[in-house]
């Protein structure tokens, strides 16, 4: 098979599509043969050298892919070659086949592509893990996303609104604040010219950008409010008054999906798959996808994501 190789930490152009050996399914794992991969943030941070590669991972970017069971490995029941499936990874999805631990699969949700559901594993599952299942965003709340542009922002202010939050949303620019108003924001914030700060108080944030943001994200909380770090786009320290933290009962919780255990993210998963998809199966949450861009010119979808101006997904297709 081919798959998207990393020659050594540096820009787009260290990327290569290259012949590599076929995956074989250990136990409890399944073999995908994939029509569809998105490109995430964490990729791009692999691909400067930013972001190891967790020990006994695939060393291929991919957190997430479409396509169809091609083999099951011993002990894996519920699932049979031929199935339309999607799946969250910790790695190895920018290739033509991956393999996965079963507990990682999902069943491609009614009404949506093969394809365009490569588009869903990976926000769904970390808007879900952490903006519920740590934060315990509650109907009536406000919910702050820092970039509800990208692909887990406008996951994150559909699902906010689906549970009854006030939703608040940072952009850069009109033209991306118009598109999460569609998607359900209440209100946008240009944070090239204005500071979200100023327009608090929130019950939840969920960041991705880290750094400079984190006193401004403290101050900005609601008594008993609680910050979600999930990202570290501006750097990786930045001051913090405690007296904030402990007068007004705030909680402050870094996390990540990829390092993980594979019973944690099952566990995920399964909340995703009874709590998400109905959502999207009725249509009030979608998968938003920019554009697709062959496998193979993958250093062209690097590109468009740091310049920054998608909205949504990028895909990678094989063929």
């Amino acid at each position: 098979m081919k798959a998207i190789t990393i020659r050594e930490p540096g820009g787009p152009e260290v990327l290569e599509w290259t012949d590599v050996e076929d995956p074989v399914p250990g136990p409890g794992e399944v073999i995908v043969d994939v029509a569809a991969s998105a490109l995430n943030r964490a990729d791009v941070m692999q691909r400067m050298g930013l972001y190891p590669v967790p020990p006994g991972t695939s060393p291929y970017p991919g957190l997430e892919v479409s396509g169809r069971v091609g083999a099951v490995g011993e002990g894996v029941t519920g699932w049979r070659a031929g199935d339309e499936v999607c799946a969250l990874l910790t790695g190895g999805g920018h290739a033509q086949k991956v393999a996965v631990p079963a507990g990682q699969l999902l069943p491609v949700p009614r009404g949506v592509g093969l394809a365009e559901a490569a588009a869903l594993p990976e926000a769904a599952a970390t808007v879900w893990s952490n903006v519920v299942m740590t934060a315990r965003l509650g109907r009536g709340e406000t919910f702050l996303m820092h970039g509800g542009a990208g692909g887990v922002g406008t996951m994150a202010l559909q699902i906010a609104k689906a549970l009854g939050a006030r939703v608040v949303t940072t952009v850069g620019g009109p033209e991306k604040a118009a598109r999460a108003r569609e998607l359900g924001a209440d209100q946008t914030i240009d944070y090239r010219s204005d500071d979200f700060a100023e327009h608090g108080p929130y019950d939840v944030i969920l960041d991705v950008i880290g750094g400079g943001y984190l006193e401004r994200n403290v101050r900005s909380l609601n008594t008993d409010g609680r910050l979600v770090v999930i990202g570290l786009q501006d750097g990786f320290e930045a001051p913090l008054n405690l007296a904030d933290l402990v007068f007004r009962r705030l909680s402050v919780q870094g996390t990540t999906l990829r390092t993980r255990s594979a019973a944690q993210k099952a566990a995920i998963v399964a909340e995703v798959r009874k709590n998400v998809w109905p959502m999207i199966e009725s249509g009030a949450v979608r998968q938003i996808i920019d554009r697709t861009v062959p496998m193979a010119n993958a250093a062209e979808a690097h590109r468009l994501m740091e310049d920054g101006g998608h909205v949504g997904k990028i895909l990678l297709v094989d063929g």
